[in-house]
């Protein structure tokens, strides 16, 4: 398409990370120079680094930048922006902002102030929804809070429901609910949780729909009063109800059905008077039977999806809606080409409940971008993943001509992430998507709640032969670099400077000591170049022909033939056989102590964070389990709970405050 006369010259965007370089990346394409603003954290990062200019907005919090609407305003004045994209998160769906950016006769690339409006309480937009025709699910949706009045309602709708704060979204403040005895305390937590993100504690009440589908449609409208649908996207695997994996089409909708949601998604457009990039989006019954959920009145986390399938450039469409130009779809809605899936790498531990990690990107591998495969980042290697905003490290995208062919190629994409530095949910990923249920198309939002153990195994059997692929991928990586660091010093042909285990009347015996969920392995390894014998206690190995090109590891095990992918560093040795990784921490030979055990006799911050709220006092005596302390970091609650049974003898925070990581929180003493 020809850049048309309307079309910006210069625009702001609001935000930072993966989104903030995505819209740049259409902006160039379309030769409008962009401007990016950036608070204390980020002055050195890639959204930054790729705007044509960059303004410092404030300090590293959200709170002292980027959701400062008029230091952004500021920063628009000064560069001479026309517009200001806010991508998604922060100030995306603030209608105030929205107003203000208006005002301030610069153009809001997103829906109008008063569409928002309609769309920021939960509760006002199911009344509308349901007067122009589009399901809703049954509830309470009243403006009067009383914790009594509420309960009673609860009782009305029926166990179980759904609490959900009335403002807001990206699962904040939400809780399902089995039966009355839990919902005063979910209640609580829910109120708590969303004057936090949101700054405003009003809930709605919602039948809960059991083994739910969540799928939702991506509509857009322009200033001429036209308003499309450009398919779906079902987003049903969710944690905590949080996307994790995003997909298109459907494996679950009929043609049929297709066609009534989406007229239903253009019919809540059209209820609010939409215009520019939305999402409308249902839960839908296991028969078929789907509800309004919300409209989210931004550009979705989930866009490439759509893009994908569809070959358009949503980015693109929402700065020439915004700059008055119609809408240009030819067909409504545009012919779907193959099937696209993605997820989102995060730098968090799904092995400790999924925490939020932060810290240096020491290495970061991600597959080259094709036809087939989409990245979009945020981050490099050697950046840092702060504590301030969400951990994500980047989306990874899949087409292929159909489901299978994306997931094939998705799985293949993953097997070539190696991220090391913060923990990550790759292998998590990887794991997910070999599962039956998301292989064959039937996962619902509740399932991987109920059933992460399937995912997240907690194995404790040694997996030999990648031990023998990780113990080989460090010595071939030593060989090579032990004479690299000896051309270095003054000697170096000295015979002590090679790394073939060569000694002065010894038999050539090396130990190899790596480290696998705390055990402590010490392999005696014979031999040179490609060429040992492997001996763990009573487990032994030969390999021979062992080459280590790049990432790639190829050697014969006992006589058969294995290829692995290999990432090596100072630290660990990661090996990859297709399928799975196994991350092995390198030690020094006799020189190892096994780490302690997170001493039972205190409790310490997992991660940095603020203290919310405090359940216990010194003195109190506690059961094993028992909630002590409710943290807060990276948008998220994190329960804090006691390890063993027994008497708190000293709480050194209070609620409010902030710690770093590893800061003692409780220390217990055994109870008497």
């Amino acid at each position: 398409m020809a850049l048309g006369l309307s079309m910006f010259d210069k625009i702001l965007v609001a935000n930072r990370g993966e989104i903030a370089c995505r819209i740049a990346r259409s902006c160039r394409k379309l030769g409008v120079r962009t401007v990016a603003v950036y608070s204390e954290a980020d002055a050195r990062a890639q959204h930054v680094l790729q705007a044509d200019e960059a303004l410092p907005i404030g300090g590293p919090r959200p709170a002292d930048s980027y959701l400062r609407g008029e230091a952004i305003l500021e920063a628009a004045r000064r560069s001479g922006a026309q517009a200001i994209h806010p991508g998604y998160g922060f100030l995306s769906e603030n209608a105030d902002f929205a107003e203000a950016v208006e005002q301030a006769g610069l153009v809001f690339i997103g829906p109008r102030a008063a569409s928002m409006r309609k769309m920021g309480s939960k509760a006002g937009a199911k009344i509308l929804m349901q007067a122009h025709g589009v399901p809703v699910v049954p509830g309470y949706t009243g403006e009067d809070q009383d914790p009594a009045l509420l309960a009673r309602e609860a009782a009305r709708v029926g166990f179980p429901l759904m609490i959900k704060a009335a403002h807001g979204g990206g699962g904040k403040g939400m809780r399902i609910v089995r039966d009355a005895g839990e919902f005063a305390a979910a209640l609580e937590s829910c109120q708590r949780e969303s004057k936090g993100a949101f700054g405003r504690d009003r809930v709605l009440l919602e039948r809960y729909v059991a083994t739910p589908r969540h799928i939702e449609f991506q509509v857009f409208g322009d200033h001429h009063g036209r308003v499309v649908h450009l398919n779906e996207r079902e987003c049903s695997a969710q944690r905590r109800y949080q996307k994790v994996i995003e997909e298109s089409p459907s494996p679950f909708l009929t043609h049929e059905l297709r066609a009534r949601m989406g007229e239903a998604a253009v019919a809540a457009a059209r209820a609010i008077d939409y215009d520019n990039a939305g999402t409308v989006e249902f839960i839908v019954g296991p028969a078929g039977d789907f509800y309004f959920m919300e409209i989210n009145t931004r550009l979705q986390v989930e866009h490439p999806v759509t893009e994908m399938v569809s070959g358009l450039d949503l980015v693109e469409w929402q700065l020439r809606v915004a700059a008055g130009e119609p809408l240009p779809l030819a067909a409504d809605p545009p012919p779907q080409r193959g099937h696209a899936i993605e997820v989102r790498l995060y730098a968090e531990d799904p092995e400790r409940g999924f925490l939020p990690g932060s810290g240096k990107l020491e290495r970061l591998r991600l597959p080259a971008p094709s036809a087939s495969v989409r990245i979009d980042a945020g981050v490099v290697e050697g950046d840092t993943v702060t504590i301030h905003y969400d951990p994500m490290i980047a989306k990874l995208v899949a087409h292929g001509a159909d489901r299978a062919q994306a997931l094939a190629t998705l799985r293949q994409a993953l097997a070539q992430c190696e991220i090391t530095g913060p923990r990550s949910n790759v292998e998590f990923l990887e794991r997910l998507l070999r599962h039956p249920v998301v292989v064959e198309g039937r996962i619902d939002t509740s399932y991987l709640d109920a059933h992460l153990d399937e995912v997240i195994p907690r194995e404790t059997e040694l997996p030999h032969p990648a031990l023998w692929a990780a113990a080989t991928a460090s010595l071939l990586e030593e060989e090579a670099r032990i004479p690299r660091e000896a051309l270095a010093r003054a000697d170096r042909w000295s015979p002590w400077a090679r790394a073939d285990a060569w000694r002065l009347g010894h038999p050539g015996k090396r130990i190899e000591c790596l480290a696998w969920r705390d055990q402590k392995l010490e392999l005696a390894a014979h031999g040179h170049g490609g060429n040992y014998r492997l001996d763990l206690g009573a487990a032994h190995a030969r390999i021979e022909g062992a080459r280590l090109e790049g990432e790639s590891l190829v050697l014969r095990e006992d006589g058969a033939l294995r290829r692995w992918q290999a990432w090596v560093d100072a630290a660990a040795v990661t090996v990859h056989d297709g399928e799975r990784r196994w991350r092995f921490a390198r030690l020094r030979p006799f020189a190892y102590e096994a780490a302690a055990e997170g001493g039972s006799d205190h409790l310490n911050a997992p991660m940095p964070g603020r203290i919310v709220a405090v359940r216990i006092a010194v003195g109190a005596a506690v059961a094993e389990g028992q909630e002590l302390l409710v943290m807060e970091a990276m948008k998220m609650e994190i329960t804090l709970r006691a390890p063993r049974a027994a008497t708190v003898a000293a709480l050194p925070v209070e609620a409010g405050a902030f710690v770093e990581a590893d800061t003692l929180l409780v220390r217990f003493e055994a109870v008497p």
